[in-house]
């Protein structure tokens, strides 16, 4: 089985993104998930440690203060096939490109296994991704899914403001996937 070593991938001047799991905030990643997604809201702690221990890690870090400002997890056999889910990347560090950024350093530390395909699922940051390379799937035909939730995205308040659950939709640096139990 190949496995990637841990590193660091390039990122935006400033920021470096990191495959280290020692160098994870947990208590963070949690937080963020479980506080201001609409896939993972209420997750709790116990079952996101699950995740990210079978998961491989990504974190965005401030390159002066080392500060986590952004996360993904890729759920991965290192042979065929990935999912890329939990993209979040912090309010305050968004705008800056960091979702993109993200989104490329996943896909091009996983290209020495040779996977045959990243997946990964979006409610609003359609755009990021496909600066990214990714595509949308136009034959959905073949996809089946199973799952005991269905987590969509929240519908925005008639004032037009984000819900309280997430970023406004299209949001720039705002990258999110979907919890990996619920792919398409």
């Amino acid at each position: 089985m190949i496995r990637t070593p841990a590193r660091e991938l390039p990122a935006p001047d400033g920021y470096t993104i990191s495959t280290d799991p020692a160098r994870l905030d947990r208590d963070l990643v949690h937080h963020w998930l479980a506080t201001d997604t609409y896939w993972a809201a209420g997750r709790p702690r116990e079952r996101q440690d699950r995740a990210m221990d079978g998961s491989l890690n990504f974190g965005v870090y401030e390159t002066a203060s080392g500060r986590q400002v952004g996360y993904a997890r890729v759920v991965t056999d290192h042979t065929t096939f990935a999912w890329l889910c939990d993209v979040y990347i912090d309010r305050a560090a968004r705008g800056r490109g960091l979702g993109g950024a993200l989104a490329r350093a996943v896909r091009d530390h996983l290209a020495p296994c040779g996977l045959r395909r990243i997946m990964l699922a979006t409610a609003d940051a359609h755009g990021v991704y496909e600066r990214a390379g990714f595509r949308r799937v136009t034959d959905t035909g073949t996809w089946m899914t199973y799952g005991t939730e269905d987590r969509t995205a929240p519908a925005a308040p008639e004032t037009g403001a984000a819900p309280a659950a997430g970023p406004a939709p299209g949001a720039e640096g705002h990258a999110p996937g979907v919890d990996s139990e619920h792919a398409p």
